[in-house]
């Protein structure tokens, strides 16, 4: 999809906002305009919950700011690390 909005460049966009002011009118473009992120919204929540991709909730600054060690992805016995003497 990033790729069809890079193929309208700037023109092309200035004409379609124009044709939707014309059509819908200026007071009821913002209702659509919600009406249509939360469509994708929803489509994309869906999406996430059929196929099990779950998208990593965004951290906030009081998260960032805590450093925790990372969890281990396998069950590999690690190497001993020993000190030489």
């Amino acid at each position: 999809m990033d790729n069809m909005l890079n193929d309208i460049g700037v023109p092309g966009f200035i004409l379609l906002a124009v044709l939707a002011l014309l059509l819908f009118g200026p007071s009821k473009l913002p209702g659509l305009g919600r009406a249509a992120g939360k469509t994708v919204r929803e489509f994309k929540k869906e999406m996430n919950d059929i196929f099990g991709d779950s998208p990593q909730p965004p951290r906030s600054r009081s998260t960032a700011q805590t450093t925790e060690e990372p969890a281990l992805v396998h069950n590999e016995p690690q190497p001993s690390r020993q000190l030489p003497e």
